[in-house]
């Protein structure tokens, strides 16, 4: 049986504040803590001055002959930069309607400007980088590019017409800012 010196009496009314103050500031010392601890993790995934330096090029392409074809890097991927023939364009203009392309596109969706064509120099099988830039490499029965991983022929607009490549060589986001300077990256 309890006696009334077994009961005991009800807290007073601060020590209850007291404890969920103390609860309070210990979350939010720890929740500080946490965020100074992970901040620098999150901030390493940032680009560097130097990555985001290269986010854009300007080429110069007045020295760049007729029939001619250059290779650049751009985020770390060669830039293909075609100055075109006038039969390189036809043989592309040729094909627009084919329906054996095996991911469809008109010349005039793939060049901004019929004489440059500017693709990502990637395979889009594997990632291998074809073969055509240089004269004399061969460049298959279309006269564009060759991959010789695993056989992908490209055409003179960059359309994948045989091989394993699923789809056309991409294209990276560019502008031209004159008549012989190329922007290539965004903004």
């Amino acid at each position: 049986m309890a006696t009334d010196t077994d009961i005991q009496a009800p807290s007073p009314q601060g020590s209850g504040s007291r404890r969920d103050f103390l609860y309070y500031a210990t979350a939010a010392a720890g929740a500080v803590a946490t965020g100074a601890a992970v901040w620098p993790l999150i901030n390493a995934m940032n680009p560097s001055a130097d990555v985001k330096a290269l986010a854009n090029i300007e080429v110069d392409v007045s020295d760049v002959p007729l029939g001619a074809r250059i290779t650049l890097t751009w985020a770390q991927r060669p830039i293909f930069i075609d100055h075109r023939t006038e039969e390189r364009i036809a043989l592309a203009r040729a094909d627009d309607d084919n329906p054996d392309l095996i991911d469809p596109a008109t010349d005039a969706e793939r060049a901004q400007r019929p004489e440059w064509l500017v693709v990502i120099g990637v395979c889009t099988h594997l990632g291998c980088i074809p073969l055509g830039q240089k004269e004399g490499d061969p460049t298959g029965k279309w006269k564009g590019w060759f991959c010789v991983c695993h056989g992908s022929i490209y055409d003179t607009a960059g359309r994948v017409r045989r091989g394993p490549a699923p789809r056309n060589l991409d294209l990276p986001p560019y502008e031209f800012k004159t008549d012989t300077i190329i922007r290539i990256g965004a903004g």
